[in-house]
Parts: structure tokens; C-alpha cells; sequence
């Protein structure tokens, strides 16, 4: 049984959402390359190249990519040969506490109701699942606000299929607008249960937009559902263009007979994510 020190995943988390919040995934860095190639739109070209600015100047000068600097989503891998000498959820949070307060990261957690600040960007999000091994990983996902109000989940019926599918996440990204700052990156999950298929959405998210989805039928849906939103035509940050989406990503599981859940987890232009292997 490997032994891991608790403190040195406070220390990695620490490390990993100040990293994530300004310097931004070069997979998503290829993707608003790809796109400013690509876009027609005056309009749409100056948002891409002023998006690519600001993420040289927030990896030079270590400033935040967005002041929205989210709240902090973790999705956890724990080998089943590993043991934390220490308490796992602490660790995370203490390194969140410590990250956000060191990097100088806006603090957006607070109560629901009275929206008083708990102060620390605690507590943070925390999905965890058992895996065989003795690796610990850890992967990082600072969510902003915007983004995540227009994200959704609905129970389709069966006979709708594919084509109520298609039809939910198309027309949930028009409703959706310029609101989630695009060009956006789109999760979807597809089946398992009502609190499941948020959460498959969320994860998909993570998949780097150069990789495309090992099935080649769930590739052939990812690729449909990205040339639908971006024919829209709303366009970087909503100023019309060919470029509303700069990937689509799909996760899907079994689910009961009488149902078809689905969730639309959307992502800003800016998506902060970052994993590491202890």
C-alpha cells in the first residue's frame, strides 16, 4: 500500500488552480488559433485575436486570464492501492484556501441564499472515484459563473433519441447567446440518472479538444452537434462569426429503460483546467 502525505496534495492543489488560472491549456490555445484561421467576421477575428492577447499577457505577467476565477471543480482518481496519511477533502480545501489567497484569485463561493462569501473559495467541488492502482490524480477546473448559469439538465423521453438529443443541446446554446462568453466549449452527458448525466457533462469538459472520442459513432454525434451551434452564428462573444464553439464533448452511460437523461454543461472561451498524477 503506497502512502501519501496529505500535505503534498495541498501543496499540488495550491500550486495547480494559481497555474490553471493563467496560463491557458494549449489545446484550447490551438483551438482559438484554429478558429481565428478560420473565422470570416472582422468582428469575430479582433475578439479571437484580443482572446489570444490576453492569455500571453496573463501567462507573462501571472494576472488571472479572467477576473471570474470560478469555483473550484475537482474530479478525483484514488488508486485503491493508495492510502492519504491524512484527510483527503481537507487537503484539497487547504489547498484551494492557500492557492486562491497566494495568487491573489477572486473568492466566489458563498451561502445561496444570504450570498455571504465564505471568504476562502471553500468549499470546493469534489467528485471522487476509486480506481485500481496506487496513483493519485487530480484534475482542476476553475468554473466561472456565467458559463454555468446557462448550463442544463432535462429527462428526454426514450422515443426522442438522437434527434431530441441534438435538438436540446442546439437549441439550449441559441437560447444561451453571447451570455457564456464564446466561443464556448460544450459538455454533454447522455444517460445514466438525473444527478449522473450533469456530472458525465461536466467531466467531458476535460477531454482536450485535440482529442477526439475514441467510439467513432459518439465522434460522428460530437462533430454533428459542433457544426450545429456553430452555424447559429453568434459568433465570438456574440458578435456574429463562424465561431461560437470551439469543441463539443460527449459522455454517455446505460440508463434505465423508461428514461433519457441529458445534461448541457456549458464552458466559457477560457477553460481553466489542469490535472496532476501524485
Amino acid at each position: 500500500m503506497r502512502q501519501i502525505d496529505a500535505r503534498i496534495i495541498t501543496q499540488q492543489v495550491a500550486d495547480m488552480v494559481v497555474q490553471a488560472n493563467v496560463e491557458l491549456p494549449q489545446d484550447v490555445l490551438g483551438a482559438l488559433t484554429t478558429a481565428l484561421a478560420n473565422e470570416t467576421s472582422d468582428a469575430g477575428r479582433e475578439v479571437l485575436q484580443q482572446l489570444l492577447d490576453n492569455a500571453a499577457l496573463a501567462k507573462s505577467t501571472r494576472l488571472p486570464l479572467c477576473q471570474d476565477t470560478g469555483l473550484a471543480v475537482f474530479f478525483v482518481e484514488l488508486g485503491n492501492e493508495c492510502h492519504i496519511v491524512g484527510d483527503l477533502t481537507e487537503a484539497i480545501n487547504q489547498g484551494v484556501r492557500d492557492g486562491y489567497r497566494d495568487g491573489f484569485l477572486r473568492k466566489s463561493s458563498c451561502h445561496p441564499l444570504t450570498r455571504k462569501n465564505t471568504g476562502d473559495n471553500t468549499p470546493a467541488i469534489i467528485h471522487t472515484d476509486i480506481v485500481p492502482g496506487d496513483t493519485l490524480t487530480i484534475k482542476f477546473m476553475a468554473k466561472g459563473g456565467g458559463s454555468e448559469n446557462m448550463s442544463r439538465a432535462t429527462m428526454l423521453t426514450p422515443a426522442q433519441g438522437w434527434e431530441g438529443i441534438r435538438d436540446f443541446v442546439v437549441r439550449r446554446m441559441a437560447e444561451a447567446g453571447p451570455n457564456p462568453c464564446p466561443p464556448t466549449i460544450v459538455g454533454v452527458g447522455i444517460g445514466g440518472t438525473f444527478d449522473l448525466a450533469p456530472i458525465l457533462a461536466k467531466k467531458a469538459l476535460f477531454r482536450p479538444l485535440d482529442v477526439p472520442h475514441p467510439d467513432p459513432e459518439i465522434a460522428a454525434m460530437e462533430d454533428e452537434l459542433f457544426a450545429a451551434i456553430n452555424a447559429l452564428g453568434i459568433g465570438p462573444m456574440g458578435l456574429g462569426g463562424r465561431t461560437t464553439c470551439l469543441g463539443v464533448r460527449i459522455n454517455m452511460a446505460p440508463c434505465h429503460i423508461a428514461s433519457l437523461p441529458l445534461a448541457v454543461n456549458v464552458q466559457c472561451h477560457s477553460s481553466r483546467h489542469l490535472e496532476v498524477h501524485i
